[in-house]
């Protein structure tokens, strides 16, 4: 298997991979980075299919926990925390019911192990407008995402993927190969029945992604974890209260 993943590595001790979103990239995690490596060796990994990893053939939740274990392999972390946000978080559970042998804790950041409804249609559009307009610049890109969507937050977190290449603009993800798997990465992680380490599960109080009736789910496939629900924080709840969320995480893996 290719195990060519790109990422940032800073601090020292105990290892923490920390794994992004979709159509995101190592680098959006860096400020939670910054607030542990003080006490640990902190790895903000491009998943496959984003930002200067490699792109592969099918995208799905197992392939990219495959991925992200080869890649610990080679790097001779036999044993880390893992943190996951959103589909990061997924593959971090994935991660954690399929290889437990590589995980000590878990965190998993506004994401439940449950299947997810499609809402992404609007944004992949967008993202094929300006990868087919092959924009000059970035504030070309940015006019056709904000005529599709409205939130100022997702345009600038999308904006953050694109990259200069010749005389245009294209996104470093692999859009094509995201797009045909969505669907597989939005069901829930396979693997055992259960995760007995200790979880953590980090929500924002304002984001409909992890609600009360993913909580059985929850416990079921995470018997020994535990659910935190942070205030004032919609979806991207380590940008919108860094302070709770790196302090959250901080007491959990000390």
């Amino acid at each position: 298997m290719n195990n060519t993943l790109h990422a940032l590595s800073s601090g020292d001790g105990a290892h923490v991979v920390l794994l992004h979103g979709l159509f995101g990239q190592g680098s959006n995690l860096r400020g939670v980075a910054r607030a542990l490596q003080s006490d640990f060796t902190v790895h903000c990994v491009d998943l496959p299919d984003h930002g200067r990893s490699m792109w592969r053939d099918r995208a799905s939740l197992d392939d990219y926990a495959a991925c992200v274990a080869g890649w610990m392999h080679d790097k001779g972390i036999g044993r880390a925390h893992i943190l996951g946000h959103s589909l990061g978080g997924k593959v971090a559970m994935q991660l954690a019911l399929s290889r437990p042998e590589q995980v000590d804790k878990l965190v998993v950041a506004d994401v439940a192990p449950v299947a997810y409804e499609g809402n992404h249609d609007a944004i992949v559009a967008a993202l094929e407008a300006v990868a087919e307009e092959e924009c000059a610049s970035r504030a070309e890109a940015e006019a056709i995402l904000r005529e599709a969507i409205a939130d100022p937050g997702v345009v600038g977190y999308l904006l953050m993927g694109l990259a200069r290449v010749g005389d245009h603009y294209t996104w470093r993800f692999h859009l094509k190969g995201l797009k045909a798997g969505y669907a597989r990465l939005r069901e829930p992680p396979t693997g055992s029945e259960s995760h007995s380490g200790p979880t953590l599960f980090l929500r924002g109080a304002d984001s409909a992604y992890v609600q009360r009736q993913h909580e059985p789910e929850i416990v079921r496939r995470f018997p020994n974890s535990s659910l935190e629900t942070l205030q004032a924080a919609g979806h991207w709840l380590h940008v919108d209260q860094p302070e709770q969320f790196n302090a959250a995480v901080a007491a959990f893996l000390m």
